[in-house]
């Protein structure tokens, strides 16, 4: 029996700003993003985790819950941003405009 058959190694990794954990799971061929977290038992020590709407990516491209993983890959589950990032800029550029700090960097003008 073929590797290819009896399934692969993929990794399922989830990262706090001050803790990670990186999983190692054996997967069948076949299987999908979701189902590899799912195997993962990441939920165990991160219950804040929800698998309904959680957004996941394969080395920083983001995917959908069914893409088909292939040996090797590793599944990273994205945790919710807590701020726009346009607003944030936003308010970069006005603090920048009441601070006299326009130019092409800060996106004032003058």
């Amino acid at each position: 029996m073929s590797t290819e058959q009896s399934g692969f190694l993929v990794e399922v990794i989830y990262a706090l700003p001050k803790q990670q954990k990186l999983i190692k799971v054996h997967v069948p061929p076949e299987t999908t993003c979701i189902e590899a977290v799912k195997l993962s038992d990441m939920q165990q020590y991160f219950p804040e985790i929800d698998l309904e709407t959680v957004k996941l990516g394969i080395f920083s491209r983001l995917v959908k819950h069914d893409e088909v993983l292939l040996p090797g890959q590793r599944v990273e589950i994205y945790r919710p941003l807590i701020a726009d990032p346009k607003d944030v800029r936003r308010k970069r550029a006005e603090k920048a405009k009441e601070d006299g700090r326009i130019n092409k960097i800060t996106g004032g003008k003058l």
